[in-house]
């Protein structure tokens, strides 16, 4: 999708990926390669001019030598080894001020255990966790025996109302743009985003409360590029940071057809050091990810693709992933629609109807 977006200005892109079968390996100059071994990553940057992540899970190491030797990487090294560790991410929240649950961190499961007072809570493991995993409720005392046996932390469970993320831009100007408060709904078992509507149905304080909380975090990171930021609306009202992502994000992909700049093409005006694009939504919108189905593994196939492609307002955006497997994202559907009644009734017929199965 970042691909996508630079055609638009002639950007001329290389890409490293672990998989010699990624979804982007026709769409540009491809490199198979590890992200996380540095003479791998030491290699690829030298012969690119700006160098970008799209996976926390790299080699910062290496992109803290390239920057040395002059290449621009962003968001930067330092960022993005931050954001790496969760229990390092809390605590910059907490020193900076920033509005998040209470938490502990913990080094081991015996530690866990230890702070059995601290629960109903979220064990969280510090490295590694990406798309639901490395995550987990301990809701009673029962639960410990799960808790993770690794440097990790438990984050007080929050009763929210809403579960909601702001899109925040940065360039190396220090210009800042925010995309509309979108709401998010999980899947109940694998944690993952089930589908987003945009803008989110708030109040417009609370809104304002979450865009001025994104915009100070990019800020205090003093960070170049786009920063997706999830946080909780407390039933009072109250906006508390979860989690950060330094790059394009699940939560913005509906500004592709929604919004008069996308995340992707935001992105690059900030890496570019361009001035930032017009984030006003065009209408209201609805995402809903196209998830593998329970049960199914092996050479994807779509069911119910022309169904869904005779709705009005709606667009399909497949990743190109040959293989399915339960609960592997696979793509995407945008749907639009200028009533909010309507829009909901769409997402819901979308989310039934388009299935991936094997």
């Amino acid at each position: 999708m970042l691909i996508q977006s630079g055609i638009d200005f002639n950007i001329p892109f290389a890409i490293l990926d672990p998989d010699a079968n990624a979804p982007c390996a026709s769409l540009a100059e491809f490199h198979t390669g590890k992200l996380t071994d540095f003479d791998t990553v030491m290699q690829f940057g030298s012969a690119c001019d700006i160098i970008t992540i799209e996976i926390e899970n790299v080699n910062t190491a290496a992109l803290k030598e390239l920057v040395r030797r002059g290449k621009k990487v962003f968001p930067q090294p330092e960022v993005i080894e931050l954001i790496q560790d969760k229990r390092a991410q809390k605590q910059f929240y907490r020193n900076h001020g920033i509005p998040t649950a209470d938490f502990i961190l913990t080094a081991n499961a015996e530690e866990v255990k230890a702070n059995k007072h601290f629960i109903p809570a979220v064990n969280k493991l510090g490295r590694e966790g990406y798309d639901g995993r490395g995550v987990q409720i301990l809701r009673t005392e029962a639960d410990l025996s799960k808790a993770f046996d690794a440097p990790g932390l438990l984050e007080k469970l929050i009763d929210f109302e809403k579960e909601i993320s702001v899109i925040v831009a940065r360039n190396e100007k220090g210009e800042i743009k925010t995309f509309p408060v979108v709401e998010m709904v999980f899947h109940p078992v694998q944690n993952l985003v089930e589908y987003l509507f945009a803008p989110a149905q708030i109040p417009e304080a609370v809104a304002k409360k979450a865009e001025a909380i994104a915009s100070g975090l990019i800020t205090q990171l003093n960070m170049v590029g786009l920063l997706a930021v999830e946080m909780f609306m407390t039933k009072t009202g109250e906006v508390l940071v979860n989690e950060v992502a330094p790059r394009p994000h699940n939560s913005g992909h509906q500004t592709i057809e929604a919004n008069i700049t996308s995340q992707y093409e935001q992105h690059l005006r900030a890496i570019l050091n361009l001035p930032l694009g017009d984030t006003t939504q065009i209408m209201p919108s609805a995402m809903v990810n196209l998830l593998g189905e329970p049960g199914f593994s092996g050479l994807a196939q779509y069911q119910g693709f022309d169904e869904v492609m005779q709705v009005p307002g709606v667009h399909v955006h497949l990743y190109g992933k040959k293989l399915t497997k339960p609960f592997r994202k696979m793509g995407h559907v945008t749907i639009v629609d200028h009533d909010l009644g309507s829009l909901r009734k769409k997402a819901d017929l979308v989310k039934h109807t388009l299935k991936v199965i094997a």
